[in-house]
Formats: structure tokens, C-alpha cells, sequence
């Protein structure tokens, strides 16, 4: 996962707003978003490390997944093999007795550099394991990608300036207050790039800094290959959008998933499944 927005408490009818795009490369080996038998998750699945990047419990769990960009510290580290960090994802939302944050600073030396944000999709926190520090996302607009929460990269600042114009003019004149989901994905489908002057510098060499500067980031071998779409309304339900893409940049498969309903089995929740 690679970059996520959230719009929290900023809808009159949606309190929680998730935007997030997975940049991987297209060979690595992925399965779609769907139910686990065990754990009991709504997630997709990294067939290679086992894991996932983003992921919501029936009742309301959410943990998703960025990987922090530090080339130099990694190549050092080449020797000594690191945990997948999809593993934390799902320790997120298998986290029984609310141990995890307690154990977050101790065990995140086993991973590579990483944000993981978990909790209730009512009360989410982040960690960053680089700076060793729990934020809470507090009410308004968030963003976070492979550097700090709410880093001014540019393509974070782009994302969450088109996600508040989205919402602050959205037409709340209907009782409804409905909410243009394909305008978030195409939000999420931007492929503007940064200006050369106004590149971060990661470490990484230039012209894929440019590449990786897109929200939507398009090329054969690594590229954007899911967007997600999350919201919860003010009586609880929860919507999940889920769309896959191949090297192209052309959307592979459309899913939907709705976890109104609580304490139900896995072969119930299937049934949940919504046309898109």
C-alpha cells in the first residue's frame, strides 16, 4: 500500500472517508480482495509474503499498510532478512486483547521502515516505526504515503486539496447526501506528476522519484495495481470498493462489499457481495 487519504468527520452523511491506492510490482503474486476463512477478514492477499496491505473486520476493524522509502537503510539490511510487513496488518485486526500497540515499538526493528494505521474506523491511530511515534488521526483531512503522516509530498498535498474540494462541494441540498464514489476513484486514478523542483528526495534515483511522485502510478513492471474506497455512514454501515488494474493502467476486475451487518460467519458475509 502506498498511499492512503482519509476525510474524517468531514461528510454529513459519511464520518469516515478512506482513499488508498497499492503500488506493487506486477509480478508479484496477488490475490483480490475477499473473505478469509481465518482470520475472519475482508482483505486481499499477498500470495508471496502471506499477508495483506490493507484490510477491515466485520465489525468494524480497520489496519492498512505503507512501506516508509528508505533505499540506503535497506540495502544495509539486505543480510539480515526482515518479516514481511503484511504481517502487521493482520496482527492489526486479530489484535484479541489490545496488546499491539504496547508491542508495536518493541517488535517494529523486525520489519523495514513502515506506517501501519489500525483501530476502529471511529478511532484510528497511526505508528511510524522510523520515528517511533502514535498519532491519532484526529477530525479533518489526512494523508500518508511512503515518508511521515501528512508529509507535504506533493502528491499527498494534490490528493487531499482534490479530496476536500470533492466533499466541500458535493450537493448536500439532497437529503441523501449522496456520495460520487467514481469521482473518488477518479481522484485516485490521477497520474499528474511533480515538477522536478518540487520532488522529495527519498534516496532514490531522479527520473523514478518522478515516476513515483503520480498518485496513479502507471508502468509495465511497478505500478498502481488496486484502489479501495471506504466508508462508513452515520448509522454504522460500511462500504468497501475495490478496483484492480493491470501494467496498462486498465482496470482488471470491479467488486463491492458492505459489513453493515455484524457477527456474522464467513459464508453469511459472502452473501453481502454488491453489484458495481
Amino acid at each position: 500500500m502506498c498511499i492512503l487519504f482519509f476525510a474524517l468527520k468531514q461528510h454529513p452523511k459519511y464520518p469516515v472517508i478512506i482513499c488508498a491506492n497499492r503500488d506493487e510490482f506486477h509480478q508479484r503474486p496477488t490475490q483480490k480482495m475477499d473473505f478469509w476463512q481465518q482470520p475472519e477478514i475482508l482483505a486481499g492477499k499477498d500470495l508471496q509474503g502471506k499477508g495483506t496491505w490493507l484490510g477491515l473486520t466485520p465489525n468494524g476493524l480497520f489496519s492498512a499498510l505503507t512501506n516508509y522509502r528508505q533505499p540506503l537503510v535497506e540495502q544495509a539490511c539486505v543480510k539480515t532478512a526482515k518479516k514481511s510487513r503484511g504481517d502487521l496488518v493482520l496482527q492489526a485486526l486479530t489484535d484479541e486483547h489490545n496488546t499491539l500497540k504496547t508491542r508495536l515499538p518493541y517488535i517494529g526493528g523486525q520489519y523495514n521502515g513502515f506506517n501501519l494505521v489500525f483501530g476502529t474506523l471511529d478511532k484510528l491511530t497511526s505508528y511510524d516505526s522510523v520515528n517511533q511515534v502514535f498519532r491519532p488521526l484526529t477530525p479533518g483531512f489526512h494523508s500518508i504515503c511512503n515518508g511521515a503522516l501528512d508529509d507535504i509530498w506533493p502528491k499527498m498535498a494534490l490528493g487531499q486539496q482534490q479530496l476536500e474540494h470533492l466533499i466541500s462541494t458535493s450537493d448536500n441540498s439532497d437529503a441523501a447526501h449522496k456520495l460520487d464514489i467514481d469521482a473518488l476513484f477518479t481522484l485516485m486514478k490521477n497520474t499528474t506528476e511533480a515538477s522536478p523542483e518540487h520532488l522529495p528526495d527519498t534516496g532514490i534515483e531522479q527520473t523514478q522519484e518522478q515516476m513515483l511522485s503520480a498518485i496513479f502510478i502507471v508502468s509495465p513492471l511497478y505500478g498502481t495495481r488496486t484502489t479501495s474506497i471506504i466508508t462508513q455512514d452515520i448509522n454504522g454501515q460500511i462500504q468497501v470498493h475495490d478496483r484492480s488494474y493491470d501494467g496498462a493502467g486498465l482496470c482488471t476486475d470491479k467488486q463491492g462489499f458492505d459489513l453493515s451487518v455484524n457477527n456474522l460467519d464467513p459464508e453469511a458475509l459472502c452473501s453481502l457481495n454488491f453489484a458495481v
